[in-house]
């Protein structure tokens, strides 16, 4: 069964694209608990991160590494911060989120409201850094 993470990688369902190459696609979180909040997702569509086989796990860190420098660089934050939950969506993906305390990756606080103009000049700024 197809997920809302395989209906964007299909185009199906549009999203704020930071990157993207054969294996995996980054995009704004639609409910971000911070600014920059971005997704990284495999394009194959497995459930459990540890049921990934090696080299699509190891890959998948690797461009989350380099989505997670852009990010650092295009908002304002000590650290970006890295969080696999895995039970929202039934599809492995990576939260990368800019931090400035540990508080900050607080899944149950509120989320933020941005405007489609926010969503994309936070998607440019990140963008221009990659």
């Amino acid at each position: 069964m197809a997920t809302i993470f395989s209906k964007i990688i299909s185009g199906e369902i549009p999203c704020y694209k930071i990157a993207e190459n054969d294996d995996f696609l980054a995009f704004l979180d639609m409910f971000p608990v911070a600014e920059g909040h971005t997704l990284v997702i495999p394009k194959k569509e497995v459930d459990y991160i540890f049921d990934l086989d090696e080299e699509t796990y190891d890959k998948l860190f690797a461009f989350s590494r380099t989505v997670a420098k852009a990010v650092h660089r295009a908002i304002s934050c000590r650290k970006v911060g890295i969080s696999v939950i895995g039970l929202e969506v039934p599809h492995t993906h990576v939260h990368l989120v800019p931090i400035n305390q540990v508080s900050d990756m607080n899944f149950s606080k509120q989320k933020l409201t941005l405007t489609k103009e926010q969503f994309i000049e936070i998607q440019e700024k990140i963008k221009s850094y990659l």
